[in-house]
């Protein structure tokens, strides 16, 4: 029997800071999906709320968060710290723990630029309780998650990265190949970083979307995160 519809503002404390977050969840969910945005984006990203809306079209929920107080996001130091911001996206991810319980809900990742590290970073460190069954990267820096988490992450991982974007597009070849989970790596004709081309952000879309269903769903076994 489907839950309700939930659709919540809700403040995220981590630290000092106070992270203001949307989750939107459909009734029908399997799977949650939390965003780590790049640096100098946020939650209003429209890249991501786009991808988002296809996310909840599929039946899955999405939370969107702020992974730096305002404060913070005017200093580089915080937006490139890999670290801190994996330690934020562990931290709003407990704090969804419950709702995900309450409605058995799967939970992924989908990063962004520098947030596609951090995503990697805390995917591979949270425990069984807040395990991690999916990784979406979008025009990411996986590379910058390190080699040391890049081997242990243990959840299936799709790197998404434009074509025409060669320098990323080789970062994350080799970011591939120091991987050990289920992995792949989807590249969008003639798209550049922002994938602002026309169609290109349809197609990374449709490509996160069947990558989160396929491994958030209620058929698909749990992983088993193997360290």
């Amino acid at each position: 029997m489907n839950a309700e519809p939930l659709s919540l503002s809700m403040d995220i404390v981590a630290d000092d800071a106070v992270l203001e977050g949307t989750l939107d969840c459909p009734g029908n969910a399997t799977g949650l999906v939390i965003f780590a945005h790049g640096s100098g984006s946020s939650r209003f990203s429209p890249r991501n709320r786009y991808v988002a809306d296809q996310l909840h079209a599929a039946g899955l929920g999405t939370l969107l968060f702020d992974l730096l107080s305002a404060e913070e996001a005017s200093h580089a130091s915080c937006r490139f710290d890999i670290a801190l911001l994996a330690r934020r996206l562990q931290t709003a991810t407990h704090a969804v723990g419950s709702i995900a319980r309450e409605r058995s809900l799967r939970l992924g990742y989908f990063g962004a630029s520098t947030g596609a590290a951090a995503a990697i970073l805390a995917a591979s460190e949270l425990d069984d309780a807040c395990a991690i069954e999916a990784v979406v990267s979008r025009g990411g820096r996986p590379d910058l998650a390190g080699q040391r988490a890049l081997a242990r992450l243990a959840c299936p991982t799709l790197l998404i990265v434009g074509a025409a974007d060669l320098d990323v597009l080789d970062l994350n070849r080799q970011a591939q190949s120091q991987m050990h989970c289920e992995r792949a790596l989807e590249t969008v004709p003639r798209a550049t970083h922002l994938f602002e081309e026309a169609g290109a952000l349809e197609q990374v879309a449709e490509l996160a979307r069947a990558w989160f269903v396929r491994h958030l769903s209620a058929a698909t076994q749990p992983h088993q995160h193997a360290r």
